[in-house]
């Protein structure tokens, strides 16, 4: 039975992330990197994909705890049980690690007694490889290829292996506690030293809740604002800064639909937005390190700019399909990698620029280098931007002239101009910044809007509409109170809006060139949300914002889109997209957002 989207909780190490069910089993883990193959695909697939699920003997294969909750100010998963005998609870996390991943399951007894069992099933590469298991020291050591893992119990427990799996079987009584500890290395190096699970416990409380402590946000919704943080924390890997657009490849926009793709990697576009939330809460070295991925990624030829890199800020991102997984709800195909790495997508330029520039208004030290790299996106720019392009939601249809890539070709001027003023000894032409604003402006106003309707439109030429144009006040493009702002925002809703939340742009003749169609794009719904305070509705900003908080599962974590006739979520899981829109729509309703007000 395939668990709804909404029933997984997200554990992490800051390198790699997996999803724990509500029925127990964690049925996704990609190790040792966000992007690596996952040894548990039970998600994608079934059983036989791999998983790992620890219950009480004779638990349903569908049954589910009674409750679950992170300990506070934690991403430390603590799942109850209640049986007729007694009542347990299991808690599951990864340890910041210091040489390789752990997965580390305690099971602790509440009252009573009660019988547990726990079933492993490790399948690399995807679910498609299974490993050589045999006991060693006490412990069980599974190969397969490159790929090691190693299981280990404390106190040791009863272990045997059946069908292809491995299986524990142990009681529990009121404060005994029994602990698993699963470790990846390479199959070529020598077993990493154990890790302790309890002492393990503790240190990643500590350190979380130091992590956390950090927070300088103490507004409204402070509580859903921390989920949020720690999400977008456990979505980034700590070598490099760079920051995971989701933890899941494939989890369908759909349900049975082949609109599935893999967002494990980290997007250009949500550089500026990411940054705002991280500077405006207090957590400035996420900031800068965030910052400095994107100087590396974008580092190169102008014209080679990508609109997502990998995790370390790797380039090719080759896309292909597993046929062997059926797909989440058989929402066929599987895709790893990402094609649209290849498309022309012109806002970017502007995103990066943006978010420079926000760095530097903020007081993070700018690079020395930095500057030069704008220069020469901004000359790219200038000779490009008439281009018609992808647009920032990665059609695979023919390439339009996308309202938003111009609004943020104007960005990019805009910040340009005004890094000049700010700071008159650096190098530049700001008068050709001007120019280059002034026209692309014109050029959006005589051929984007739709002056019979009072919108803008998705692209030039059309009558569709798009979800992006909610950001025109948010960027400076146009003040909030224009009458062209006021006429979009209210279109959007009318026309995008689904039971109160909002899709993207309409998938009835689209430009996207897929068959299908899609929930309600949960970050879009946050813009509406912006866009409504902006204008001078608040009380309908807050309800807005108050519903979409309902939204969230019972842990606070958010996919990428919600179908409100359903009441599920859809789309890759955990969505940093709609995380950063929670935190910073937060900030707006409490006068602490970020928005660059531009003439027009």
């Amino acid at each position: 039975m395939t668990q709804p989207i909404e029933d997984y909780a997200l554990i992490g190490d800051l390198m790699t992330s997996g999803l724990v069910g509500r029925d127990g089993s964690i049925d996704w883990l990609c190790l040792p990197r966000f992007d690596s193959a996952a040894c548990f695909a039970r998600l994608l697939g079934d059983e036989e994909n791999g998983h790992w699920r620890i219950a009480p003997l004779g638990a349903a294969d569908d049954e589910r705890c009674t409750r679950r909750a992170y300990i506070d100010g934690s991403l430390v998963l603590e799942s109850y049980w209640e049986t007729e005998t007694g009542t347990v609870k299991v808690i599951d996390f990864m340890p910041q690690r210091d040489v390789a991943p752990d997965v580390v399951r305690i099971v602790e007894g509440i009252s009573g007694t009660v019988r547990m069992l726990s079933t492993l099933r490790l399948r690399f590469d995807y679910g498609h490889v299974v490993p050589w298991v045999r006991r060693s020291d006490g412990d069980r050591v599974a190969v397969a290829g490159p790929d090691s893992a190693w299981f280990h119990s404390d106190p040791p427990v009863r272990t045997w292996g059946e069908a292809n799996s491995t299986r524990s079987q142990f009681p529990v009584t009121a404060g005994r506690r029994v602990a698993f500890v699963l470790t990846w290395h390479p199959s070529h190096e020598p077993r990493p030293e154990p890790t302790d699970p309890f002492t393990a416990l503790e240190t990643s409380l500590a350190d979380w809740r130091e992590w956390t402590s950090q927070c300088c946000y103490d507004g409204p919704y402070r509580e859903a604002v921390t989920r949020s943080l720690i999400t977008l924390k456990a979505l980034t890997y700590a070598p490099t800064g760079g920051i995971a657009a989701a933890a899941t490849t494939s989890l369908p926009e759909e349900l049975g639909g082949v609109r599935n793709w893999d967002y494990r990697y980290c997007w250009l576009r949500d550089s500026t937005l990411t940054l705002g939330s991280l500077l405006t809460t207090g957590f400035l070295d996420e900031a800068r390190a965030w910052r400095e991925w994107l100087l590396r990624a974008v580092a190169g030829a102008p014209e080679d700019l990508q609109i997502m890199y990998g995790i370390a800020g790797e380039r090719r991102i080759p896309e292909s399909e597993l046929p062997w997984l059926r797909g989440y709800a058989s929402s066929a195909p599987v895709r790893v990698g990402n094609a649209a790495v290849d498309q022309l997508q012109l806002d970017v330029y502007g995103e990066v620029i943006d978010s420079l520039h926000l760095a530097r208004s903020a007081g993070l030290p700018a690079e020395s280098h930095s500057w030069r790299i704008q220069l020469a996106l901004l000359d790219f720019l200038e000779q490009n931007w008439r281009r018609p392009d992808e647009g920032l939601w990665e059609v695979r249809g023919p390439r339009r002239h996308f309202v938003h890539s111009k609004v943020m070709a104007w960005v990019a001027a805009d910040r340009a101009v005004r890094t000049l003023e700010d700071d008159p000894s650096l190098p530049g032409e700001p008068d050709r910044w001007r120019a280059m604003r002034d026209a692309v402006h014109r050029d959006v106003c005589d051929h984007g809007f739709d002056p019979e309707r009072g919108t803008f439109t998705q692209y030039y030429g059309s009558s569709e509409l798009d979800a992006a144009t909610l950001l025109i006040p948010r960027v400076g493009f146009l003040p909030p109170d224009d009458p062209r702002v006021i006429g979009t925002v209210d279109a959007v809703r009318a026309e995008l809006g689904r039971s109160g939340l909002v899709r993207r742009y309409s998938t009835t003749d689209s430009v996207d060139g897929l068959p299908g169609d899609e929930g309600a794009f949960l970050a879009c719904s946050f813009w509406l949300a912006d866009a409504l305070h902006l204008t001078g509705r608040e009380d309908e900003a807050r309800v807005l914002f108050e519903h979409l908080l309902t939204v969230r599962n019972d842990v606070g974590l958010l996919a990428e889109e919600y179908d409100p006739v359903s009441g599920r979520q859809l789309g890759n899981f955990p969505q940093a997209f709609s995380h950063v829109g929670l935190v910073n729509t937060a900030l707006t309703l409490a006068g602490m957002g970020h928005r660059t007000t531009g003439a027009g």
